[in-house]
C-alpha cells in the first residue's frame, strides 16, 4: 500500500474527505519524526513503538577494493511491532 492508497483507505474508513485524510497522515508523520528527532519514543499500545536506535562506530570494507574505512556512529529510526499486531499478522485474534 502506498501513501495514496492509505489516504483513500483512511478517508473511506473514517468517512472524511481525502484532503482531511491526507492532512491527518502528514500530521502523524510530522509528529513521529519530530519526536524521534528529540530522541523520544512513540508508543501506540497494541500497534507498536517507533524508537531511535544508536549504532556504534565501526570499521567497514569497501567491497570493490577491500580497503578498510571508518563508519561513524549514527542513529537509526526503528519500529518494534506490538503483541496485538504480531498476533493479528500471524493469524491470531
Amino acid at each position: 500500500m502506498n501513501r495514496k492508497e492509505l489516504i483513500n483507505a483512511l478517508a473511506d474508513k473514517t468517512g472524511s474527505s481525502k484532503a482531511d485524510a491526507d492532512r491527518s497522515i502528514a500530521a502523524l508523520i510530522e509528529i513521529v519524526t519530530a519526536t524521534l528527532k528529540k530522541g523520544d519514543n512513540v508508543a501506540l499500545v497494541g500497534f507498536g513503538t517507533f524508537e531511535v536506535r544508536k549504532r556504534a562506530a565501526r570499521i567497514g570494507r569497501n567491497p570493490a577494493t577491500g580497503a578498510e574505512l571508518k563508519i561513524k556512529a549514527s542513529k537509526a529510526p526503528a519500529f518494534k511491532a506490538g503483541a496485538t499486531l504480531k498476533a493479528t499478522v500471524n493469524g491470531g485474534k
